[in-house]
């Protein structure tokens, strides 16, 4: 059965759509607006969009599932984005991105089991001369990042909650 939106939820997502339905090239800025309100896109909002913006909901979906930047679930409380571009990489980004995975016990792009966490790759946090970079929920960025340090970081986020 597909779920459906009610609500709030569709009240917001009906709202956003309205404001931006005629503008050309609405669909990636109105999935911006969906998940800034919600946090993430539910993909019982792709229906929505597909009608309002006459696409077919295949191609919502498309655009949607390509960018890993939205989510369509929600995300953790703290979502922990470490970047993979080159100059993070030459800096030892992929270990720490590994040695993420392994202490949040998740995958890219998943939340780990406590919901405390949502671990996502990203290509440049534009810290290039100091990386590994990574950016914790909205407002921290770390520069010159260790395993050690990102499990000082993971700890004091869990000891905050």
């Amino acid at each position: 059965m597909l779920e459906t939106l009610a609500g709030p939820t569709l009240q917001t997502v009906e709202r956003l759509i309205a404001a931006k339905r005629q503008l050309p090239g609405a669909l990636l800025p109105l999935l911006h607006d969906i998940q800034e309100a919600l946090g993430f896109v539910p993909p019982a909002a792709v229906p929505l969009l597909a009608t309002a913006l006459n696409r077919s909901r295949a191609e919502v979906h498309g655009v949607l599932t390509y960018y890993h930047y939205f989510r369509q679930q929600p995300a953790g409380q703290h979502v922990l984005r470490i970047c993979r571009a080159e100059a993070c990489q030459a800096n030892g980004a992929e270990a720490l991105l590994e040695h993420a995975r392994r202490a949040l016990g998740c995958t890219d792009h998943e939340t780990t089991a406590d919901g405390a966490f949502t671990l996502e790759p990203v290509y440049c946090l534009g810290q290039c001369a100091c990386g590994p970079a990574l950016w914790i929920d909205a407002d921290e960025l770390h520069a010159r990042m260790t395993p050690e340090k990102l499990d000082a970081l993971i700890a004091e986020k869990r000891s905050a909650t």
